[in-house]
């Protein structure tokens, strides 16, 4: 917040809201810097959390073999389902940059304590469950988690993948084997510039609004399924998901709704749902 203030890296991205509090959580700068290479937003959001959530998962599994004297099938899904999603990360960080917490976020101690402290706390919760309260699961239940998290994976994947592909080509690309549907718009930035975008109804995006999250929730349910029902604990992970994609869900529509006026009205009519078809 001090740089903000004294050294901001461009002033112009500069948000002071006069409620040092305000300031002091959500952040003053949107991408604070630290010369040439060093990137506040880009490394907090990718480095310290997501490198020791394996690093810790991993030690988790090491510490129940010594424990037990050996490694259950839960530990074993656990790792290797929450490794899919560290090792997606890095593989597709580039899409990972236009992400809402990259795109529109500044950067402050939300930012900075959650990616550090609470995502490697929080999402390392079920392997610290399992050291000491080891679970062996039945192989009907070890598959069946198992295949939840794999096609949960596949949705986020291949949902952000679409939207991802559709964005670099403009929308001459195929979706499902099609040419995307899409709903021409427009809007006005700040310096009162006239843009013209398109928003997608094919593929995922075509079943709900932010389908994508979907994907999300279920490996995440597959992580507290992985520990059995012995304890509610490991369920605070899918609760706290729930709520925060929730958000992230509601925060987003407000966003487009305020950009798109209109055009916004007719993309929620072609895709009526936001998360879950028929539900939500």
């Amino acid at each position: 917040m001090v740089k903000g203030y004294f050294f901001p890296t461009s002033a112009r991205d500069c948000k002071f809201t006069g409620n040092f509090f305000y300031n002091y959580m959500m952040g003053i700068e949107f991408n604070p810097r630290i010369g040439k290479w060093f990137d506040f937003k880009l490394f907090f959001n990718g480095r310290p959390g997501i490198v020791a959530w394996t690093l810790i998962n991993l030690s988790f599994a090491a510490k129940q073999r010594e424990l037990h004297s050996h490694v259950t099938n839960a530990m074993v899904l656990v790792n290797v389902l929450q490794a899919i999603y560290v090792i997606d990360f890095f593989w597709n960080e580039t899409w990972y940059l236009k992400t809402i917490d990259i795109c529109h976020d500044h950067f402050g101690w939300y930012l900075g304590w959650g990616d550090c402290v609470w995502l490697p706390y929080l999402y390392t919760l079920q392997g610290l469950y399992l050291v000491y309260h080891p679970v062996q699961l039945s192989t009907p239940h070890a598959v069946g988690v198992l295949l939840l998290g794999l096609v949960g994976y596949y949705i986020f994947r291949v949902a952000n993948h679409q939207k991802d592909l559709f964005r670099r080509t403009d929308g001459r690309c195929l979706i499902w084997g099609r040419k995307p549907k899409v709903i021409e718009c427009s809007y006005t930035s700040a310096d009162g510039q006239r843009h013209h975008s398109k928003l997608l109804v094919s593929g995922f995006w075509g079943v709900a609004r932010h389908f994508n999250y979907v994907g999300d929730l279920m490996g995440s349910l597959a992580y507290c399924l992985a520990c059995g029902g012995g304890h509610l604990l490991p369920y605070f992970y899918i609760i706290y998901m729930a709520i925060l994609l929730t958000h992230r869900c509601l925060r987003d529509e407000h966003r487009c709704a305020s950009k798109y006026g209109r055009d916004w009205e007719r993309y929620t009519a072609a895709v009526p749902y936001r998360l879950l078809p028929g539900i939500f």
